[in-house]
């Protein structure tokens, strides 16, 4: 397993995302949260996968609880991350929110506190006050941001005492845009780039099709609609073509080439031990520039094949 600095702790490359944790739109049902979100947490930290991103929002507060009924049992090592909802940038706000967070996760401080997204109704000099508190009262030992454009996370980053570390934003084959300014931002500035939706929640898996969609919370994905899946072919026949040539899993690849990119790691969701453990293995792949490039101008083909937003909108609508 490789490691990237974050903030005041080493991060795994391949991390863990817990949204699912707790959640009820995955469809998982009780016994996930009871005993295979446990196994998965075990496994991951056994595996050097110490980089464990959650929120306040999913499930409700679920996902943190689960995280902190395993820490309070292993001896654990973990990276944990969580984020604020910012209903409000104001001190007062925040300082509340992230005691509830550490009060379910059974932390004295969390090791990487993220804001979720922006709220345009508020003022950046707010937030950069509020999370200088935190870090100055020792709540959190690093803060970073979710989903934020690089002009608002530069401007945060130029407010604060506290660096912002890090910027979580999409970023998977699927979805490039970061590498026009948040990768060579993070780069240039020793900061972090963490990817959520690595794998586009399994499409990028090669195991689905027009006639093979999943009936959970995916199905609003708009890489899952049959026309994506159609235009998606050619990538898919990329990813596989790789995967053959290292005796891996096309999911694996997908994962391997969002983690070749420096100051860049991943943080799959997991719906089983089994596929923690595919994750992790990941780390590992080293691509060829052949492999990345052939990978790369697939992922370019589906995305030019995009077309008219509005018919392709329309398309999606009536599953044509």
């Amino acid at each position: 397993m490789r490691y990237v600095d974050l903030g005041s702790a080493r991060a795994s490359v391949v991390g863990l995302g817990t949204w699912q944790f707790g959640s009820r739109e995955w469809n998982y049902g009780a016994h996930y949260a009871g005993d295979t979100a446990k196994r998965i947490i075990e496994r991951a930290l056994e595996l050097g996968v110490n980089l464990i991103d959650t929120a306040e929002m999913y499930g409700f507060g679920a996902s943190e609880r689960i995280i902190g009924s395993v820490l309070s049992q292993v001896p654990s090592g973990a990276v944990i991350a969580t984020k604020l909802v910012p209903l409000s940038y104001s001190p007062a706000y925040a300082a509340s929110r992230c005691a509830k967070s550490r009060e379910r996760l059974g932390v004295e401080a969390i090791d990487l506190y993220q804001v979720h997204f922006p709220n345009p109704a508020d003022r950046l000099e707010r937030l950069a006050q509020a999370l200088d508190g935190l870090v100055e009262r020792g709540m959190t030992r690093s803060v970073g941001v979710s989903n934020f454009s690089v002009a608002s996370w530069d401007r945060l980053d130029r407010l604060t005492k506290a660096p912002i570390v890090s910027n979580q934003v999409h970023y998977s084959l699927l979805e490039r845009r970061p590498e026009a300014e948040h990768l060579p931002y993070a780069l240039a500035n020793s900061k972090v780039v963490i990817a959520y939706s690595p794998i586009e929640q399994g499409v990028l898996a090669g195991k689905y099709g027009r006639s093979n969609r999943p009936r959970d919370i995916r199905r609003m994905n708009r890489h899952f609609a049959p026309d994506a899946l159609e235009r998606m072919q050619p990538l898919l026949a990329s990813l596989d073509r790789v995967a053959k040539a290292h005796d891996a899993t096309s999911a694996q690849i997908a994962l391997a080439w969002v983690v070749s990119h420096p100051n860049v790691v991943a943080i799959p969701g997991a719906s089983s031990v089994a596929q923690l453990e595919s994750n992790a293995a990941s780390a590992d792949i080293e691509l060829s520039r052949e492999e990345l490039a052939e990978l790369e101008a697939a992922s370019d083909l589906y995305r030019e094949s995009a077309g008219n937003r509005a018919l392709r909108a329309l398309r999606t609508r009536i599953g044509i």
